[in-house]
């Protein structure tokens, strides 16, 4: 069993930038590939960003690419979003995910454990 939770959301003003983090307990952290997705109120799901177990690829659509960054440590069991020159269209609960090492992909439904979310606003 694995339990994330997710922290850094807050309100920031078009522009800015904030980093949320994503703490894994229970089974080994490095034994998963990771996401993070993000949900708008009336939205589907939408895939943010992936990273798989060793950290060395990284994966984005169009909408965040240049403008968000993922990365973990391992030996701290935790991941990380980096994300600068924030729009209002970002507005959204951000979750993080796993899922076992090799099957990570950019699907929600790929994912079996997940966090409870994050709120970003972001103000225009």
């Amino acid at each position: 069993q694995v339990q994330l939770v997710e922290s850094g959301g807050g309100v920031v003003q078009a522009g800015g930038s904030l980093r949320l983090s994503c703490a894994c307990s229970g089974r080994s952290f490095g034994s998963y590939d990771m996401g993070w997705f993000r949900q708008a109120p009336g939205k589907e799901r939408e895939f943010v960003a992936a990273i798989t177990w060793t950290g060395l690829n990284t994966y984005y659509p169009d909408s965040v690419k240049g403008r968000f960054t993922i990365s973990r440590d391992n030996a701290k069991n935790t991941l990380y979003l980096q994300m600068n020159s924030l729009k209002p269209e970002d507005t959204a609960v951000y979750y993080c995910a796993a899922v076992r090492a090799g099957a990570g992909t950019s699907q929600a439904a790929s994912y079996g454990y997940w966090g409870q979310g994050t709120q970003v606003t972001v103000s225009s």
